[in-house]
C-alpha cells in the first residue's frame, strides 16, 4: 500500500476499501448529516442512525441526506442512544461510532463504562491527521483534546495510538519527535527530560517499528530550512510524520493555530476504544468533519485486517 500523502488520496483510499460502517450517535444533527450523507454516497462508508427518528429524518431532508436503505434505531434521549451506539458496536453491527447531538459526556460515559463500555486497555487519545498548505505531507498531531497532563508512560500509549493512525495510512515506519521548546535535555525543562526519556526506549526498541528522535522544537520538527540552519543530524528533522505534544494546552493550540492561521483541513479520529470514534469539534469545517469520517473508515478498516 503506498503513503498516503493528502486527504484527496485518504478519500480515494476510503473509496477502494470494503466500507466501514458508521454509528452515528444521536443522528438528529444537520451538520453530521451532511458529512455523512457525502461520504455515503461516494462509497467510503456505510451509516446507521440511532435517536429520535422523526428529527433525524428532518434533518436528513435539510441535509440533502437520502435515507433509502440507511438503517434507522429510535431512541428517544441521550443516555438511552449513546448506549445503543455502544451495543451495537459490541454486537459487531458497526465499525466506527460517531458523536452527534448528544452531549459529549454521556457519549463517553458510554464508551469507558466498565460493565457495558468499549473501552480498549489503555488511554482514550486525539489523533488529529492534517493537511498544511506548507508541508509536504500529511502531518499528525496528538494530542490535542483528550489527555490533559500526560506522564511518560502516558505519552507512549498516545505514540502508540498515533503510529496506528499512521499505520493505516501506509506509513509502514513513521518517522516520531516529542515536540519541546529545546533540542537538548535540560533540567529546567521537564518535558526535556521526558523526550530523551521516550528517546532512550525507541532506542530499545519499546516504542514499536517507528523512528523517534526528541526533543525537538516545531520548527525543527518540519522545516528543512531550519535543519539546513541549525545543521541537525536528527533522522527525524524537517519530516516528521508524528508529532507528539508534551500535553493538552500546547496540543490545542497548535491544533488552532495549523487551522485559523495556516488553512490546514483535517481529518482526527479518538483512538484507544475498541472501535475508532469520531468525536468532532463545533468549530470543524465540513470538510474536517468528512474527512474525520473517512479516516475514521480507515482505521477501521486497517485494524480489521491486522487486529491492531
Amino acid at each position: 500500500m503506498d503513503m498516503v500523502k493528502s486527504l484527496a488520496e485518504l478519500k480515494s483510499l476510503a473509496r477502494k476499501l470494503p466500507s466501514r460502517r458508521v454509528a452515528v450517535v444521536r443522528a438528529d444533527e444537520v451538520e453530521t448529516l451532511t458529512a455523512l450523507g457525502e461520504a455515503v454516497r461516494s462509497d467510503m462508508v456505510e451509516a446507521v442512525l440511532i435517536g429520535p427518528s422523526r428529527e433525524i429524518r428532518a434533518c436528513a431532508e435539510q441535509a440533502g441526506f437520502d435515507l433509502n436503505g440507511i438503517e434507522i434505531i429510535e431512541c428517544p434521549d441521550d443516555p438511552s442512544s449513546a448506549l445503543k451506539g455502544v451495543e451495537i458496536i459490541r454486537e459487531g453491527r458497526a465499525d466506527v461510532l460517531m458523536k452527534g447531538l448528544v452531549a459529549t459526556s454521556k457519549f463517553l460515559h458510554a464508551i469507558v463504562d466498565r460493565e457495558h463500555g468499549i473501552r480498549g486497555e489503555g488511554l482514550l487519545s486525539h489523533v488529529g491527521v492534517f493537511e498544511v498548505p506548507t508541508y509536504h505531507k500529511l502531518l499528525t498531531v496528538t494530542d490535542a483534546a483528550m489527555v490533559i497532563a500526560p506522564s511518560v508512560d502516558d505519552k507512549v500509549v498516545l505514540l502508540r495510538n498515533a503510529v496506528t493512525v499512521a499505520n493505516a495510512l501506509g506509513i509502514a515506519k513513521p518517522k516520531c519527535t516529542m515536540v519541546c521548546a529545546k533540542e537538548e535535555p535540560y533540567d529546567r525543562m521537564p518535558r526535556t527530560l521526558e523526550a530523551a526519556s521516550l528517546k532512550e526506549m525507541a532506542g530499545q526498541g519499546l516504542l514499536g517499528d517507528i523512528v523517534f528522535d526528541a526533543p525537538l522544537s516545531l520548527d525543527l520538527s518540519i522545516s528543512m530550512e531550519s535543519v539546513r540552519i541549525k545543521k541537525s543530524r536528527s533522522p527525524v528533522a524537517g519530516d516528521a510524520d508524528i508529532l507528539l505534544m508534551p500535553d493538552i494546552e500546547s496540543g490545542n493550540i497548535l491544533y488552532k493555530s495549523l487551522i485559523f492561521l495556516a488553512n490546514a483541513e483535517l481529518g482526527a479520529v479518538v483512538m484507544g476504544a475498541k472501535c475508532p470514534v469520531v468525536l468532532t469539534s463545533r468549530a470543524d469545517s465540513a470538510e474536517s468533519k468528512l474527512c474525520s469520517i473517512v479516516l475514521s473508515g480507515v482505521v477501521a478498516s486497517y485494524a480489521g485486517k491486522t487486529g491492531a
